[in-house]
């Protein structure tokens, strides 16, 4: 179906609209961010053409799954060529033969240009078009390029969704056709510049199978039935857009028609779903519009559109919103909960579509900005009943423990991009705290006044911020947010900063360094990584949590003084609610001083929360670093026990996790287990007794965590109440059929209850009948391996499926086995014993399964912590030297690391031992009374 021509004048005007110019597109420059998306291919294309607009016609075949349709693209030539480069995935099919290429002139008339040879670019998605002679710079030229492709269920380009309906009991399957271009796959449906920085308008038709509606990025303009059936949709031309936030839903979905409590004239809000999401989430339009109404009063700035549709689609299997300008696509799952998703995806419509990154080495900071701003209109709109006060510091203690590592993310791409959009979002936090959120408001809006349409980089926000800041003498004249932020996100690390009173002075020199948590702490360059760092300083004398200003900036210094501290018998708190994402160690006085403060009521509640929670977060984290000792941490530890709020009590199970696994050979750990239960009963027998029909959702969490923590810890009535829940499934005539326990109550079970209960469990595995679902046998497999204390029960396992190669358990089952042998100290010596008994007949059994022989290695004696482990581990090394094969490297690994958790060892078990001694001799506790 050809097109028909646009007019010379129509189309100079929209060469007219604010869009980049070439040499605006070259030059921009931003911080050289380690965080520039790998998984983006950089297939950048030359400048030497850049979009003036399109025209875009698209048919849809919803029997046959397909599309076709043509683009015409016009372009300006910016320098001598005489070729186009255009993006076109390998899926997407080109006629090549039929390309067309016209130059318009300034007289009206179109000159047709030969074309030499089309070529396909092999492992690249490019097209790329050649001419026998070079086209005019500053030329308007006119690609007309027809196309074909697949329209396929994964949500990348052009999907199709399918779910199903009830009306009057009967069942109904219908379908809908989507776009999901972002970052990079409109390239997948049509040829074009796919890249972030061409902003340009788009003039789309679209044509559908009759009894389906199209929802675009604009209105339609009008609509025409043509041959087959089939509808045209005409819309109104996009303002200047960028490809990845082009999009449309062809479905038969309905909108909901409840106008109520709208306060805004423009845009006009709809929402677009099945019936019966409609029936059951009545409040959703309510959240859109209240979300909506703060954003518009954040930014000071309209919505830019005059309509926006939101769809929410059944089945819809993206892992994010579709946020396409004007059109927002969410899961049906997205609206259910509170506000945050929603404010995320509408902050995406100002800066992502209206203003968008200028490469995806930016997104990282559009992305952080967006859940920043996000995580904020939640909480001023609901009291932050949404996150229940979990903000940030769950993002936090995830940072913390990322970047503390020897190697963070792991090396893998996708998990490094994630936390560095979650430490530019801390940043921002930061800033806002220490700016003042007048100040950070009035920044982002003077970021975005003049810049609709337009591309940033992220120094673009940095500096709309310190302009701001030094109107509203925030920061020094001298100091910029540019470099702050750089000092943070450029770095895969973060600062730990060490304070040191002088009493007598009533000064503390402050010195920061990289917070390494993981050994052996030998990190290259750590000594040159410098932050611009906040010091917010709270005093016992003045106990002001508001005034989050600095009372002064690290400069990327290693050391400063603060003055005028208070007397020796008062503390200080560096780093208050933490402001910036950084530990604070203090000197053991001060810290002793926090401790006692704590441990009075009325001085406990004049600490808020999130303070309390980071006093000790950071001293056992840092104790568990090398940085502090570990009886100074315990003593930050002895307030818990008055202690209610789910927030602080949060980080604890994670710190008894990580030291009870590490000392868990020793023989500290009964004591340690004593200590844990003396901690946890007082909090779990009140969350008992005051238990509630329709409590908060925190009290249910928290009290779950109390008993499966206090389970592992020996607790007797819930390994009683355990066994007598199992009792009912031993007894069950038909145990196979389905398993009638909830899982909190097998690993008690597995681990203290008898042999016999253990061997019930080995045989549901093993009879595991095919029709269940996988998963509860996983679930089971796990635990068997994971939970027993008893090297009889982990010797059957390692028996039956390793030497008897019982046909019940598949290679996956054995590795799985091995990973949870490893999570504790008497599965991984009992696999250790098993493999030095066992050694030839394993060898020989997996001397053609490399990944499971490496596996058994590794679980076998990478968790020694101890130097009769390391002991161990070098004999076998040196009686099977030679007899590793694949795995040599595995041992020497473990070698290594087991002579580093050695040394941390040697140095805090006899600390640990005498503080837990003093403990239960304070509180006349013995091993007896908890049996």
């Amino acid at each position: 179906m050809g097109w028909y021509r646009i007019p010379l004048l129509a189309m100079m005007l929209l060469i007219a609209t604010p869009v980049l110019s070439w040499r605006q597109y070259r030059i921009r420059r931003s911080i050289d961010l380690s965080a520039t998306n790998p998984l983006i291919p950089d297939n950048r294309l030359p400048t030497d053409l850049v979009p003036v607009n399109y025209k875009l016609r698209l048919e849809l075949d919803a029997d046959q799954l397909a599309f076709h349709g043509t683009v015409n693209i016009t372009m300006t030539c910016t320098k001598q060529t005489n070729q186009i480069n255009l993006h076109a995935h390998h899926d997407l099919q080109v006629d090549e033969e039929n390309i067309e290429l016209v130059q318009h002139t300034d007289n009206g008339k179109a000159n047709t240009l030969k074309i030499r040879r089309v070529d396909r670019v092999p492992k690249k998605p490019l097209l790329v078009i050649y001419f026998h002679d070079d086209l005019t710079i500053g030329g308007l030229y006119e690609a007309r390029i027809n196309f074909k492709g697949m329209i396929w269920e994964n949500t990348e380009g052009l999907f199709q969704g399918k779910y199903k309906i009830y009306d009057e009991d009967q069942q109904q399957d219908r379908s809908y056709f989507a776009s999901y271009f972002r970052p990079h796959n409109a390239r997948r449906v049509f040829p074009c510049f796919d890249e972030p920085a061409y902003k340009v308008p788009f003039q789309v038709t679209i044509v559908r199978p009759q009894g389906y509606h199209t929802l675009f990025n604009t209105d339609i303009a009008s609509s025409e039935t043509i041959s087959n059936g089939k509808v045209a949709d005409h819309f109104k031309i996009t303002p200047p857009i960028s490809t990845f936030t082009l999009g449309f839903v062809v479905s038969d979905l309905l909108e909901d028609s409840d106008d109520k409590q709208n306060k805004i004239t423009k845009p006009i809000v709809k929402l677009w779903a099945r019936k019966e999401f409609h029936e059951q989430n009545k409040d959703v339009k309510y959240k859109l519009k209240i979300v909506l109404e703060y954003l518009i009063n954040y930014w000071n700035v309209s919505f830019p559109l005059e309509k926006l549709d939101v769809i929410v689609l059944p089945n819809f299997s993206a892992v994010k919103p579709a946020d396409n300008w004007g059109l927002v696509v969410f899961r049906e799952s997205d609206l259910q909960n509170g506000y945050y998703g929603i404010a995320q995806e509408f902050v995406y419509q100002w800066l992502g579509a209206w203003i968008s990154p200028h490469w995806w080495s930016e997104a990282h900071v559009n992305k952080a900005v967006a859940g920043f701003l996000a995580a904020s209109t939640a909480i001023e709109i609901d009291n932050g009943v949404e996150f229940e006060g979990k903000w940030p510091m769950t993002i936090l203690y995830s940072i913390y423990y990322e970047f503390s590592k020897r190697y963070p993310h792991s090396r893998i791409t996708a998990i490094k991009q994630e936390t560095t959009c979650s430490k530019t979002e801390l940043v921002l936090r930061m800033l806002n705290l220490t700016l003042g959120a007048e100040t950070f408001q009035k920044g982002l809006q003077r970021f975005i006044e003049h810049r609709e349409y337009k591309t940033f980089v992220s120094n673009d926000i940095w500096e709309a911020l310190t302009k701001q800041a030094h109107l509203d003498n925030r920061l020094c004249e001298s100091a910029t947010v540019n470099e702050i932020a750089e000092s943070w996100i450029t770095k895969d690390r973060i600062p730990m900063v060490t304070v040191e009173r002088d009493y007598q002075k009533k000064t503390a020199t402050i010195t920061q360094r990289v917070y390494l948590r993981e050994r052996p702490h030998d990190v290259p360059e750590q000594d040159k990584m410098l932050w611009w760092i906040p010091l917010v300083v709270v005093q016992q004398n003045n106990l002001n949590f508001t005034n989050t200003s600095a009372t002064k900036w690290m400069k990327k210094v290693k050391q400063v003084v603060l003055e005028n501290l208070p007397n020796s018998d008062g503390f200080i708190i560096v780093n208050p609610e933490e402001v910036g994402p950084f530990p604070v160690n203090y000197d053991e006085r001060n810290w002793n001083l926090l401790a006692n403060f704590l441990l009075d009521e009325a001085g406990r509640a004049r600490i808020p929360v999130y303070t309390r929670a980071k006093l000790l977060h950071d001293a056992w984290n840092l104790a568990y670093a090398g940085h502090l000792s570990f009886a100074t941490a315990f003593n930050m530890t002895l307030f818990m026990q008055y202690e209610r709020n789910h927030l602080v009590w949060n980080p604890v199970f994670t710190l008894i996790d990580h030291i009870g696994r590490h000392i868990d050979m020793s023989a500290v750990h009964k004591k340690f287990e004593i200590y844990v239960r003396t901690l946890l009963t007082p909090l779990y027998e009140e969350l008992v007794q005051n238990q509630r029909d329709n409590e908060e959702k925190w009290k249910t969490n928290l009290r779950s965590l109390a008993k499966t923590f206090l389970c592992r810890a020996g607790y007797k009535p819930c390994i009683e109440e355990a066994q007598k829940v199992f009792k009912k499934w031993m007894d069950s005539p038909e145990p196979d059929l389905g398993n009638p326990v909830a899982n909190q109550y097998i690993c008690p079970v597995f681990k203290s209850g008898t042999q016999e209960e253990w061997e019930f469990g080995l045989q549901r595995v093993i009879n595991f009948p095919e029709s269940r679902v996988k998963s509860e046998r996983t679930y089971l497999l796990k635990t068997l391996a994971g939970c027993p204390v008893q090297a009889s029960k982990i010797n059957r396992l390692l028996n039956i499926t390793v030497l008897e190669d019982n046909g019940n358990f598949t290679d996956n089952d054995i590795s799985l086995i091995f990973k949870m042998l490893s999570g504790g100290s008497s599965g991984y010596m009992a696999l250790f014993e098993f493999l030095q008994k066992n050694w030839d007949a394993i060898k020989l059994r997996f001397k053609d399964r490399e990944l499971l022989w490496n596996n058994l290695i590794n679980s076998a004696t990478g968790l020694f912590t101890t130097q009769e482990g390391y002991d161990m581990v070098s004999q076998l090394y040196v009686q099977r030297q030679g007899e590793f094969g694949t795995a040599q490297h595995i041992i020497e690994k473990s070698l290594k690391n087991i002579k580093e958790e050695t040394k941390w060892s040697q140095e805090n078990l006899p600390v640990i031992e005498k503080w837990i001694d003093n403990f239960l001799s304070h509180h006349k506790l013995s091993e007896d009374k908890f049996l």
